[in-house]
């Protein structure tokens, strides 16, 4: 029997859906059993509020606003620790001298970081990036590292073998064995990298959903407070079911072939 891969353990999209569906009833149900809509407002309440935030034209310019910030951010942390993970597993010795700093960097509390970047750089974008960015980098590193150091020996003898240019050993041969390590690292940043954002706006940004969380956490609308969370959850789960997963299916098509083979 050959081996399932990764895209034989993906749920198909009606699977996702009607799990998916199965939570907002679980939602639901919650709600009526709480019998009281301040502390858990039903989704059709929830949904309400987001309609008429979005005919407001607030829902869609504060969502924007972290987006924007956690594209920033993403950015940065990706590009800083892939180029720092690929250093570190290459070189042993710079592993060595700079692997410590990096588990520093990885046990820094968050709310640390973000506190540090305020009183240094001011209550400004670049604080608010820099800090999103420094929280993230340290882990992509790790994974990216621990990708290089999973690389099948055999195919990188078999591409000098065949002597393979610099460039097609790098696309064929080492990107396809990284990419589910930076598929993790995708994961987990876009995960972590939104709810740190939403900790730096909650704690000195003048909008972004965190901003707004942290309005309506102080006039105690939680329907305000699930509408403004969910939205950008929402946007969360479309990368994640298009983007990532189309993006990884591309990737790793070479072990499919194998596998079927």
């Amino acid at each position: 029997m050959a081996p399932d891969t990764r895209s034989d353990r993906e749920p198909p999209p009606l699977t996702i859906a009607l799990s998916l569906a199965a939570l907002v009833v679980a939602w639901a149900v919650a709600a009526e059993v709480s019998a009281d809509p301040e502390i858990l407002p039903g989704p059709r309440e929830v949904w309400r509020i987001a309609v008429g935030e979005v005919a407001k034209g607030a829902l869609q310019f504060h969502v924007a606003a972290t987006l924007a910030r956690v594209a920033a951010a993403f950015a940065i942390a990706m590009g800083l620790g892939v180029a720092i993970g690929l250093a570190l597993g290459l070189s042993p010795r710079a592993n060595r001298w700079f692997g410590p700093w990096v588990v520093v960097l990885l046990n820094v509390p968050a709310l640390v970081v973000i506190v540090l970047c305020y009183l240094w750089i001011g209550l400004n974008e670049v604080a608010a990036i820099t800090a999103v960015s420094v929280n993230k980098t340290a882990m992509v590193a790790v994974n990216i590292r621990e990708g290089i150091w999973a690389l099948d020996p055999k195919l990188t003898d078999m591409s000098r073998a065949f002597r393979m240019g610099a460039w097609s050993r790098l696309r064929h041969v080492i990107a396809p064995q990284l990419w589910p390590f930076v598929a993790a690292s995708t994961r987990n940043g876009l995960a972590i990298i939104w709810k740190i954002v939403l900790v730096v706006e909650f704690l000195g940004r003048s909008n972004g959903v965190g901003f707004q969380i942290h309005l309506y956490f102080q006039l105690f609308e939680t329907g305000y407070v699930l509408a403004y969370a969910l939205s950008f959850v929402g946007i969360m789960l479309v990368i994640e079911y298009v983007l990532l997963q189309g993006l990884e299916r591309r990737a790793t098509r070479w072990r499919r072939g194998i596998v079927t083979g």
